[in-house]
């Protein structure tokens, strides 16, 4: 009698063997195939686990195979042979990000206004960018079109929303400080977010009080170039405004309150100083400035008194890049922990010098200088490095720290971080919050302008 199996036919007997596969409905099912069903529940548990990391793994290369672009290394690889995973340096340079069009329009402004020529200049009037990092006001009553447009939108939009109470008697104060702060920023050669933030600051800080609002409203009428903050304000260093007061406060004699001390607190680590008179001080580096350097008196805004200045220099507008130099500050200011005037005199300039479009600040600093490598940490500078026989200061090797403020920085947190210890955690978000909804709707109410525009 012929085996019952030989009748089958393949398909039949396809799905006999498989039909212990389909009847699977449980876990136990799958041990029972493989005699394993009558295991201690501890070691059925492992196994199953086991099975599950298997299956999980599996999928998480074939995820990471997928997505991460190695099927498609592995195709190009086959049809071009291996250099297509290793491009020549000109294919790698064609790749490159391009920079976003504003910061190049920033860079080509600059260029063309600031260096249109080679030539160098010193002495008390102003470098170009000096002047560039002043604020806009009218001079002699004259009114730019640009200052004025800015201003009666800047004042409306506060009149729509102000940043906070109105002083009884004065129903105007508010509208008219963010007007003419956000005025001064300058046109769109400065990023609209900085202009707004700047004039939500100086239009929350005068609202306070009578007296804030007096003292500010003194300082826009009396120093309409300054760069205005909580604590300081940052002028154009100048000879015959800041020369004496600044000898002063940094030779080491007593002055005032302070008692005397060595100078070379102060310049013990410069290349230049002690001065033993003014005019040493005044024909020095300190004051007689390249073309592409600029200095800042800094100077407290409740009492007027100078604190001490602050360099920029190796200006590099076609690469968008500036040096700030560490402040030099009387020693007072000069303790065991950064001030908070130094910190807002350094916030006050790299917030304007990233308004313009630069891509990078760095600071050099002796690695022998203790206190001096404090401020750059402190204000989210990165070390980037050390570089050995860097400089030859009075005559003897400096190796520097290098540390270094990238614009993504500023932007993706660094800003925040020292807009917080500055003026607090509550006038931070409050100022933020605001600022985003209004650069919003700036941006959105422009996009419709241009494309209602007729196209020529």
């Amino acid at each position: 009698m012929a085996d019952a199996g030989s009748s089958l036919s393949d398909l039949d007997k396809i799905k006999q063997s498989l039909s212990a596969i389909t009847s699977i409905t449980s876990f136990d099912d799958v041990l029972a195939i493989f005699g394993l069903l009558d295991m201690p529940s501890a070691q059925k548990y492992g196994i199953m686990f086991g099975i599950l990391t298997f299956i999980l793994t599996v999928i998480a290369v074939l995820s990471l195979l997928t997505f991460g672009g190695t099927w498609k290394r592995i195709e190009e690889q086959a049809k071009y042979g291996a250099s297509a995973t290793a491009p020549d340096s000109v294919t790698q340079r064609k790749n490159r990000a391009l920079l976003m069009e504003r910061l190049l329009e920033s860079r080509e402004w600059m260029l063309k206004t600031n260096y249109p020529n080679a030539e160098t200049g010193k002495g008390d009037e102003p470098t170009p960018l000096t002047s560039m990092l002043m604020m806009e006001a009218p001079i002699k009553g004259k009114i730019t079109k640009v200052y004025e447009d800015n201003y009666k939108a800047a004042y409306r939009r506060c009149q729509d929303k102000p940043g906070g109470p109105i002083l009884g008697g004065r129903p105007d104060h508010r509208f008219e400080i963010y007007a003419r702060a956000f005025a001064s920023c300058g046109d769109d050669h400065v990023s609209l977010a900085y202009r707004l933030s700047y004039a939500r600051m100086l239009e929350s800080l005068a609202g306070k009080s009578y007296e804030s609002d007096d003292k500010y409203q003194s300082l826009f009428a009396n120093h309409p170039h300054d760069i205005i903050g909580r604590t300081v304000r940052l002028e154009p260093l100048e000879g015959k405004r800041h020369l004496n007061t600044f000898w002063e406060i940094t030779s080491g004699q007593a002055y005032k309150e302070h008692k005397a001390y060595n100078p070379d607190e102060v310049w013990g680590f410069l290349d230049c100083g002690p001065f033993q008179k003014p005019q040493q001080l005044l024909e020095s580096e300190i004051f007689q400035l390249e073309r592409n350097q600029a200095a800042f008196a800094i100077v407290e805004c409740i009492t007027d008194r100078l604190l001490g200045v602050v360099h920029l220099t190796k200006d590099d507008p076609k690469n968008l890049n500036v040096q700030m130099e560490l402040p030099i500050v009387q020693p007072s200011l000069s303790s065991e922990d950064v001030s908070v005037e130094q910190m807002e005199a350094c916030f006050l300039l790299l917030d304007r010098l990233f308004a313009f479009g630069y891509r990078r600040v760095q600071i050099f600093v002796d690695t022998q200088d203790v206190r001096g490598k404090r401020l750059p940490m402190r204000l989210g500078f990165t070390q980037e490095g050390e570089i050995p026989k860097h400089m030859i200061v009075k005559e003897a090797n400096r190796d520097s720290f290098i540390f270094g403020m990238l614009n993504s920085d500023w932007e993706k947190g660094a800003r925040a971080l020292l807009f917080k210890k500055l003026h607090g955690a509550a006038a931070q978000k409050a100022i933020d919050t605001i600022v985003a909804k209004e650069e919003a709707a700036i941006e959105e109410e422009r996009a419709m302008v241009k494309n209602a525009a007729p196209s020529k």
